[in-house]
């Protein structure tokens, strides 16, 4: 049951409806009001579930306009469930703003975990997990969507995009040209539905699965990128020596003395070294 005063952020369905928590039922069913991405696309939901819990809306057009009086009316009592079209609110979703203002005027803020697209498509990827960063959406055009790409580079980490069907096949050819014709990468789409696929390949690899087949370029899809192999390689006391000479010498100098001593590619180190500057 929900507690008087409280503003709960209930993670939803990313497709499959029985991924819903008992929790998050028992949430929505017995707030005061339920604040919602696109109410005729959650309606569905509560729906299928029997809850007749009131809905308005709350988007990326009247967040900031309506955090203020949702936090009051929060502040005299009543409880108020945030949910988003699919996943958890906040993630690439609206939210911050309500939640922002509610964590500074004191009001309470309580997670309810659920589906999250990022997670999901993480956990079943095959792709290094114990350190990754999620990106949200890359630029829509093209020298910005580079620029961003090019920041990670040298990543020795995943890193995960969401992607829209109509720009993912330009989206791949931009990684391609940007981090290299060998770079692994997966893609992940319509998670937990019917038709869920996950493909793993270099970045043409991937326009071509999704060209044999139109019908696999719809869908919400999850793009993850694998860490820089040559930035995984590079030996502890490699990466801390080049450290060392950078602060004495110039950076193309350093990645030389470094490349000598390891029996390591000069390119490389320098190519590394530029991302710490």
């Amino acid at each position: 049951m929900a507690d008087p005063g409280t503003l709960y952020i209930v993670a939803t369905p990313i497709g499959n409806l029985d991924d819903i928590t008992q929790r998050g039922l028992d949430i929505l069913n017995s707030v005061d009001v339920i604040a919602a991405e696109d109410t005729r696309h959650s309606g569905k939901l509560l729906s299928h579930f029997g809850i007749k819990t009131r809905m308005f809306a709350l988007h990326d057009h009247n967040e900031k306009q309506k955090s203020q009086h949702l936090v009051g009316q929060v502040q005299q009592g009543q409880s108020i469930a945030l949910i988003s079209d699919a996943g958890t609110p906040l993630i690439s979703d609206p939210g911050y703003n309500l939640v922002n203002v509610a964590r500074e005027q004191g009001v309470d803020v309580v997670p309810i975990p659920g589906p999250s697209a990022v997670i999901t498509a993480l956990s079943a990827a095959g792709l290094p997990t114990d350190k990754f960063l999620f990106a949200g959406f890359l630029p829509v055009k093209q020298q910005a969507k580079s620029n961003e790409l090019e920041t990670y580079q040298q990543a020795d980490f995943t890193t995960v995009f969401y992607e829209s069907p109509r720009r993912i096949k330009e989206t791949l050819a931009v990684v391609e040209t940007v981090l290299g014709k060998s770079r692994e990468l997966v893609l992940a789409k319509e998670l937990t539905k019917h038709f869920e696929s996950f493909v793993k390949g270099n970045a043409q690899d991937i326009i071509e699965w999704l060209e044999e087949d139109p019908e696999r370029q719809q869908g919400e899809m999850v793009l993850m990128v694998s860490p820089n192999k040559a930035q995984q390689d590079l030996p502890a006391e490699a990466e801390k020596l080049l450290r060392l000479l950078m602060e004495e010498l110039p950076t193309k100098k350093a990645a030389a003395v470094t490349a000598k001593m390891f029996n390591l590619k000069k390119n490389d180190l320098y190519k590394l070294a530029l991302t710490w500057q």
